[in-house]
C-alpha cells in the first residue's frame, strides 16, 4: 500500500473513532438530563446517596447492645416521602436533628426494679401500678354513668412517668442505633422508683449508691465524653427536690443525684421542677393513655358538651400538720358554699377515692373551677386530672403552675386559669365563691376553650401506639430536649 492510502486510512480511523466517543458522551448527558430532571431520576440519585451514606456510618461501640433498641430508621430517604423535582438536599430527611440514641443501661438501673416492683414502697404494692407498660391496670366503669370512654383509661401511678417514658420512646420514629448520628442521647434510668424506696429509714450511703453507679458508668461511654453529658436527658418521676440533696446529713431527704458532676450537665425532665438551669418539668401522668387521636377528639368534644352544675371543686385531703397549707381553708370555703362540690380523698373506710379516675373525672367534668393549692410540694397530680375534664384550675401559688411546666403550658397564665394568691384566702380578703363568681361567662368560655386544647399537650399516649396528627406530652418534651441541646451545640462552636 502507497503512502497516500496509509495516511487516507489511518485519518478515517481517527475520524471514526472520535465520533464514536462524542456519540457516547452525548448518551450519558442525555441519561444525566433524563435523572435529573424526573422522579425516576431523583429516586435512583437519592437511592445511591442513601446506600452510600450506610456505607460511611460508623459501626457502633460495641458496650452498647444494639438488639434491645429499636432498629434505626433510615438516614435519607424512607417510603412514600414525597418526591420532589430539585436536587437532593438534607431537608428530605425527616428526623435530621432528631435522631435519639438509647442507652442500653445494666439492668440495675431499670428492668432489675420493675422485677423487684413490691418493695418500691414502703406502705403499698406499686406492682399493679407499674403493669401495661408503666400504666398500671385497666380501667373497667362499673357503674352505669359512663363517667370515662370504654378504651385507654388506666389506674396510673403519679410515680410511673418513667416507665411510660421509657415505654414510648422505644417507638420513637427517629430512633438511631448510631450515637454518631444522635442529636440527643436518653439516659432510661429510672431515677425516681430507685430513689423511692430509700427516703425513709436509710442512711445517705444507701441512697446515693446506685446515683454513683450510674454516674460512673456514663463517665465511661464514648457518647458521655463528647459533650460532657450536655447532650444527654434523663426523666426523674418524682418531684426535682427528691435529687437535690445539699448535705451529708442522714436526716437530710433525698438523693444528691442531680449534684453529681456527670448528671448536673445533663437535661432533667422530673415532674416538679426544684428551680435549677437544667430542671425542665413535664406533667404528671393522667389516667388517659389513649392510642388514636379520634379518641382524644371524641374526649375533647365531650368535655365541650358536658353540664357544669358546680362553679368550684376541690379533690383532696387536708394537711393539718402543714402550718403552711390553705387545704383546711378551701375546705371550709367550699363546705360553706352551696355552688361547691367536695371529694375528700379518703372515706370510712379509708379508701382512697382521689386515686379513682371515675370519682375524679366525675367531679372535676361537672365543675367549672377546681380548686388546685399546693400538696406535700408546689405541684399536684390533679391539676392535669382537672384539665383532662375540662374544668379551669385555680392556683395559688405560681410555682403550682407558671414556674412550671413552660414547654406545655402557655406563657400567658391568665389564659387557661384563675390565680388567688394564698395570703389572700389565709387573710380573708379573697373569699372562693365570690371571686370566682366575677369571672364573666365571655371569659369561662374562652380558658374552658384553651383548657380543652391543653388535653392533648397533658397526656401520654398509650406506648406501643403512634398518633397521627397530635403532639402529646412526650412529643413535645422530646421537642424541648432536642431544642435546648440544639442550643446548648450552637454556644459551645461560637466559643
Amino acid at each position: 500500500m502507497d503512502k497516500p492510502s496509509l495516511m487516507k486510512f489511518f485519518y478515517l480511523t481517527r475520524f471514526v473513532f472520535l465520533t464514536t466517543i462524542i456519540f457516547y458522551i452525548s448518551l450519558l448527558l442525555l441519561d444525566y438530563y433524563y435523572l435529573i430532571s424526573s422522579d425516576h431520576g431523583i429516586s435512583f440519585l437519592l437511592h445511591n446517596i442513601n446506600d452510600t451514606k450506610h456505607e460511611l456510618v460508623p459501626k457502633p461501640s460495641p458496650s452498647i447492645s444494639i438488639n434491645t433498641i429499636v432498629p434505626a430508621a433510615p438516614l435519607l430517604i424512607r417510603e412514600n416521602v414525597e418526591l420532589v423535582t430539585k436536587p437532593p438536599t438534607k431537608n428530605l430527611d425527616p428526623c435530621l436533628g432528631q435522631y435519639i440514641y438509647v442507652y442500653d443501661l445494666p439492668s440495675m438501673f431499670n428492668k432489675d426494679l420493675l422485677k423487684d416492683c413490691h418493695s418500691l414502697v414502703k406502705w403499698m404494692d406499686m406492682c399493679p401500678y407499674l403493669s401495661n407498660l408503666g400504666l398500671g391496670t385497666k380501667v373497667i366503669e362499673k357503674s352505669k354513668s359512663n363517667v370515662l370512654l370504654k378504651d385507654s383509661w388506666y389506674a396510673t401511678n403519679q410515680f410511673s412517668l418513667e416507665v411510660i417514658f421509657h415505654n414510648i420512646m422505644k417507638h420513637y420514629k427517629c430512633l438511631t442505633n448510631y450515637s454518631s448520628l444522635a442529636s440527643a442521647v436518653y439516659v432510661p434510668y429510672y431515677a425516681g422508683l430507685d430513689v423511692g424506696k430509700y427516703l425513709w429509714d436509710y442512711n445517705v450511703s444507701v441512697r446515693d449508691a446506685s446515683p454513683k453507679k450510674l454516674a460512673k458508668w456514663l463517665a465511661e461511654q464514648p457518647e458521655w465524653k463528647r459533650m460532657k453529658g450536655r447532650d444527654h436527658f434523663m426523666v426523674g418521676g418524682r418531684i426535682g427536690f427528691d435529687f437535690r440533696r445539699k448535705t451529708e446529713n442522714d436526716s437530710d431527704w433525698g438523693t444528691k443525684l442531680m449534684f453529681l458532676p456527670e448528671a448536673s450537665n445533663m437535661s432533667f425532665l422530673p415532674i416538679e421542677s426544684s428551680s435549677y438551669d437544667n430542671d425542665f418539668p413535664i406533667p404528671y401522668p393522667t389516667y388517659f393513655h389513649p392510642s388514636k387521636d379520634t379518641e382524644i377528639f371524641e374526649w375533647q368534644e365531650r368535655m365541650r358538651r358536658m353540664k357544669r352544675p358546680f362553679l368550684f371543686s376541690f379533690a383532696g385531703a387536708p394537711r393539718p400538720n402543714s402550718s403552711h397549707s390553705i387545704r383546711s381553708v378551701l375546705i371550709e370555703h367550699c363546705q360553706s358554699s352551696s355552688g361547691c362540690k367536695l371529694l375528700n380523698c379518703y372515706d370510712d373506710n379509708h379508701q382512697n377515692k382521689c386515686e379513682d379516675p371515675v370519682h375524679v373525672i366525675k367531679v372535676f367534668e361537672r365543675s367549672v373551677f377546681c380548686l388546685q393549692p399546693p400538696g406535700d410540694s408546689y405541684t399536684r397530680r390533679s391539676t392535669f386530672d382537672s384539665i383532662l375534664a375540662g374544668c379551669i384550675p385555680v392556683f395559688f401559688h405560681p410555682k403550682s403552675a407558671y414556674e412550671q411546666y413552660l414547654w406545655h403550658f402557655p406563657k400567658n397564665g391568665s389564659s387557661y386559669s384563675v390565680f388567688i394568691p394564698e395570703e389572700d384566702v389565709k387573710s380573708k380578703r379573697a373569699m372562693i365563691n365570690e371571686t370566682l363568681s366575677q369571672v364573666s361567662e365571655n371569659e369561662v368560655f374562652a380558658m374552658r376553650e384553651e383548657v380543652i386544647r391543653l388535653i392533648p399537650r397533658i397526656i401520654y399516649r398509650e406506648p406501643s401506639s403512634r398518633l397521627e396528627t397530635i403532639e402529646d406530652a412526650f412529643d413535645i418534651a422530646v421537642k424541648g430536649v432536642l431544642d435546648r441541646i440544639q442550643a446548648i451545640r450552637r454556644d459551645v462552636t461560637k466559643r
